[in-house]
């Protein structure tokens, strides 16, 4: 077994957290797959402070990606990780219990997707975990803000969800901004996709506080020095 990192989060989600301190989230995404579990141990030993685990379905986006046997196997080799799913998919509801029996600490569903927002929150945190929602770069802020108190993170997306590797898109940020505006300093918003050393800054200023990293900390010789980084540290 992989040693755990060295401070459990585990089911707390990012309740675990201080306000507003800037979290980085290791995308598994661009994770060696033959070593999986080495490659996500290294990621939070150099500083990451969760995992970020993104699911697709084939018809949500166009790809096909992990289900709850990944996240159930990274749990079993990492049982102090927080595992940060992202279900991109078209029926949410179908897979909430599947990921809270593998060991998830949180869901990130999105707002395009079919499926009551409150109801399914409210699932989410019967089942012991802290619940988020996402907006595609196409899906205005105003699609969220209604519901914005039943969360405890707000995802917007700076590339098209479905792939790894893609440009950052920095009209992300302005919603990012507009987001902060309305919520407290104990919600989280995150953004997913492009995220590197060379756009953590903005992504910080405009209020961010959850970077997901895949490529740029994976692909790198040394996870620790994107890490660090992208935390502004």
């Amino acid at each position: 077994m992989i040693d755990a990192p060295p401070t459990p989060q585990q089911r707390e989600g990012f309740r675990t957290f201080a306000p507003r301190v800037p979290l980085i989230a290791a995308s598994i995404l661009s994770a060696d797959f033959a070593k999986l579990a080495e490659d996500a141990s290294c990621a939070l030993h150099a500083g990451a402070d969760l995992l970020h685990v993104d699911v697709m379905d084939g018809h949500f986006v166009p790809n096909l990606s992990m289900g709850p046997a990944i996240c159930e196997c990274l749990h079993r080799a990492l049982p102090g990780a927080m595992l940060d799913v992202h279900l991109m998919v078209t029926d949410p509801a179908a897979y909430l219990e599947p990921f809270a029996k593998a060991g998830a600490s949180h869901i990130t569903f999105h707002i395009e997707a079919n499926g009551d927002a409150i109801e399914l929150a409210d699932r989410i945190h019967a089942l012991g975990m802290t619940a988020g929602i996402a907006i595609k770069p196409d899906t205005p802020t105003a699609a969220i803000e209604s519901v914005l108190t039943h969360f405890e993170l707000l995802l917007v997306m700076s590339v098209h969800p479905g792939f790894s590797g893609q440009k950052f898109l920095a009209s992300a940020l302005p919603k990012v901004t507009r987001l902060r505006s309305l919520v407290p300093d104990i919600t989280r918003i995150q953004l997913d996709g492009g995220v590197s050393p060379a756009t953590a800054a903005a992504c910080r200023e405009a209020g961010g506080d959850v970077l997901v990293s895949a490529s740029a900390l994976f692909g790198a010789p040394d996870y620790s020095i994107p890490i660090r980084q992208m935390r502004g540290a």
